[in-house]
């Protein structure tokens, strides 16, 4: 006689309830941490609640952007860390619209794999909250999905989405950009969170993520996974100053497709490519990959990770005020 089948439950489909529920309950001291006086609501309900303060603003826009990690998360999974990939994903976001002007209100993030690792989960939604402290928005809330046909084991992605307000009249767009503002670039602190397929083809063919490359002063792993950093500071102490005309996030298309995005009709950009050391990872990946320098232009950061598009009269008082807080400030073209 045919044997009988098992009964089929969630659990031995592959998703696991409990799991959830656990993961839910471990994390939400550390997503508390985040919260303000305007989150209205505690973390596992149905949506996040936020009752902003628009009483500072004349007439409030909010900001959104939503985005994800990349193929950065293949080196996390290579090298079995995952805390910084949270602060990735909040960091990107929060540039994306603090270069609008915005400043952030709140993050929702979305996590999704294969079968929850709670460990895992809980090292990705840590850094989520760290970077939501660091730039002053709250994390409230976001979706945990496991997929067990859709993820091979150990696997997960990330996106997420950050909401913030900027007033009316004070929306950065650079229309008032023209010919003779110059280029100011902040440094990246690596790659980011772009680049990462060029960047894992090359390096991984040649080296393994916790191999010890004398050009860069650590693993392969360690370069890789630097955390991208946010600007939100730079931008906010910056923007009211007289002169300061447009910013401009370095992601994926590198520094002249994403500055062009800003630019007004007929207007472009004169990059002074030597004006600056480029990091031993990009030379490194590069000379190993025999890669065009402009596929690398537009692939990668090549170091600079915020662009400032100044007057020519407000170049030495910005640069000035930027270095007061540390800044490394390279004068690397004009528009023309």
């Amino acid at each position: 006689m045919p044997k009988k089948n098992q009964p089929v439950t969630y659990r031995s489909s592959g998703v696991d309830i409990e799991a959830g529920e656990k993961l839910v309950e471990s994390i939400k001291s550390v997503v508390k941490e985040t919260h303000n006086v305007q989150v209205v609501s505690n973390i596992g309900g149905f949506g996040g609640l936020f009752r902003p303060d628009f009483t500072q603003y004349k007439d409030p826009v909010l900001v959104s952007s939503v985005d994800g990690v990349g193929t950065k998360l293949i080196v996390a999974f290579k090298a079995g860390k995952y805390d910084s990939v949270g602060q990735d994903l909040v960091n990107h976001c929060v540039n994306d619209i603090a270069v609008c002007g915005a400043e952030p209100l709140f993050f929702l993030d979305y996590f999704s794999t294969g079968k929850l690792e709670q460990s895992v989960a809980y090292d990705v939604i840590s850094g989520f909250a760290k970077a939501c402290r660091e730039n002053g928005c709250a994390l409230i809330g976001g979706e945990t999905a496991e997929m067990p046909d859709i993820y091979k084991e150990g696997e997960f992605d990330l996106a997420g989405t950050i909401v913030g307000v900027v007033d009316g009249k004070k929306i950065i767009t650079g229309s008032d950009i023209q010919k003779g503002d110059q280029l100011l670039g902040l440094e990246s602190s690596g790659l980011h969170t772009n680049g990462y397929s060029l960047a894992r083809k090359v390096l991984f063919s040649e080296y393994d993520v916790s191999d010890y490359v004398d050009e860069l002063r650590s693993t392969v792993g360690e370069s890789l996974l630097k955390v991208h950093r946010s600007y939100l500071p730079h931008i906010r102490n910056v923007k009211k100053m007289d002169g300061v005309k447009g910013f401009s996030h370095i992601t994926g298309g590198g520094i002249e497709g994403n500055t062009k995005r800003i630019l007004p009709e007929g207007r472009k950009l004169s990059v002074n490519w030597d004006s600056w050391q480029r990091p031993a990872l990009f030379n490194l990946i590069q000379k190993l990959g025999d890669v065009p320098e402009d596929d690398i232009r537009s692939a990668l950061n090549l170091g600079i990770g915020l662009i400032i598009v100044v007057s020519k009269e407000s170049v030495d008082s910005v640069t000035s005020e930027l270095k007061k807080m540390g800044e490394n400030v390279h004068h690397i073209g004009e528009i023309i």
